[in-house]
C-alpha cells in the first residue's frame, strides 16, 4: 500500500485527462491514467496508465480491481472520458447514436464511479471530479445530445455529492467551453445526414473550427480540477476558462433573451423569435 494520495484519470491519453493527470503528478499524487487500448505507444507520460473502456462493465472492475492490487486506495477520481458528434442538428443522429454517446459520456461515469465509491466509503474520504461541459447548463443548438449528456452528468453529481458528502466523499463537476484540444477531431459524424441541414452543418464547422483555434488551453481545466480537488470546501460546480465564465454569468444574471442572443450570435444563426424562459 501507499502512503501517498492516489489519483485515478480517465481518458488520459491527450487533451484534458493527460493535463489533469500531469498537475496531479506535479501536485504531490500518485496518478494512473486511462486509456481503452492501455499503455502502449504511452510511454511518453510520467504516469502509469491502465486499460479502461468506460463503456463495458469488466474492463472497468479490471482496472479498478488492478489499481487497488498496486495501491491499496484510491483517493481521487477525475471522470473525463467523453466524444461529441460534429456539429449537426438532433434528428440528424439515430437513436442508436444517441446511445453511444450516453454509453461514454454518462454511464461511462456512472460505470467508473459505481467501481469507485465502495473503496471511498470504507476509507471514509474521496474526491469524485465529474468533467462536464458549460453546455450542460447553457445548451447550444447543434449539439443537442451532446449538450443531453453533459446536462445528465450535472444531475448525476449534484445527487452523488448530496449522498456521498457525510461519507467523507464530494463530488464536483467541472465546466469548461471550447478548449483546444483533439476533442473534436474526434468527433463522430452524424448517422443520419439530411440535405436539409447541409448549409448550415458546412457553416457551423467553420465556426466551430475558428473558435477551437482560438480556445484556452487544457492545462486551464486542469487547474481547476486541481483547485476542486484541493480545497477544504468544495463547492459542487466549477466552470473552466474565460469563455465558460462569462457564459454562467449571462446565465445567472442577465435576462433570458439577451442570453437567447448571445448563443445565437455566438453560431452566426439568423435571430429568430426571442427565448421566453
Amino acid at each position: 500500500m501507499t502512503n501517498k494520495r492516489v489519483a485515478l484519470v480517465t481518458g488520459a491519453s491527450s487533451g484534458i485527462g493527460e493535463a489533469t493527470a500531469n498537475q496531479l503528478l506535479a501536485a504531490g499524487y500518485t496518478v494512473y491514467g486511462t486509456s481503452r487500448r492501455g499503455s502502449p505507444g504511452m510511454g511518453k507520460h510520467p504516469f502509469s496508465v491502465l486499460a479502461l473502456d468506460v463503456t463495458s462493465d469488466a474492463s472497468v472492475d479490471a482496472a479498478i480491481a488492478e489499481l487497488i492490487r498496486r495501491e491499496g486506495r484510491i483517493d481521487v477520481l477525475v471522470n473525463n472520458a467523453g466524444f461529441g458528434v460534429a456539429p449537426a442538428a438532433a434528428e440528424e443522429s439515430s437513436v442508436r447514436q444517441a446511445k453511444d454517446i450516453f454509453d461514454t459520456n454518462f454511464f461511462g461515469i456512472v460505470r467508473v464511479s459505481r467501481a469507485v465509491i465502495p473503496h471511498m466509503r470504507r476509507q471514509g474520504a474521496g474526491r469524485i471530479i465529474n468533467i462536464g461541459s458549460i453546455l450542460g447548463v447553457i445548451p447550444l443548438p447543434y449539439v443537442a445530445l451532446y449538450a443531453a449528456s453533459k446536462h445528465a452528468v450535472e444531475g448525476y453529481s449534484g445527487a452523488l455529492d448530496h449522498e456521498l458528502r457525510t461519507r467523507g466523499i464530494r463530488v464536483s463537476v467541472i465546466e469548461p467551453a471550447y478548449i483546444k484540444t483533439r476533442f473534436d477531431a474526434n468527433n463522430v459524424e452524424p448517422d443520419a445526414v439530411l440535405a436539409e441541414y447541409e448549409a448550415i452543418r458546412a457553416k457551423l464547422k467553420k465556426v466551430v473550427s475558428k473558435a477551437m483555434a482560438e480556445a484556452e488551453s487544457p492545462e486551464v481545466v486542469a487547474g481547476v480540477v486541481v483547485k476542486a480537488v484541493q480545497a477544504a470546501r468544495p463547492k459542487l460546480r466549477y466552470t473552466a476558462g474565460k469563455l465558460a465564465a462569462r457564459l454562467n454569468f449571462l446565465l445567472r444574471f442577465a435576462p433570458a433573451s439577451l442570453l437567447d442572443r448571445v448563443v445565437r450570435n455566438s453560431l452566426q444563426l439568423d435571430r429568430g423569435p426571442a427565448s421566453e424562459h
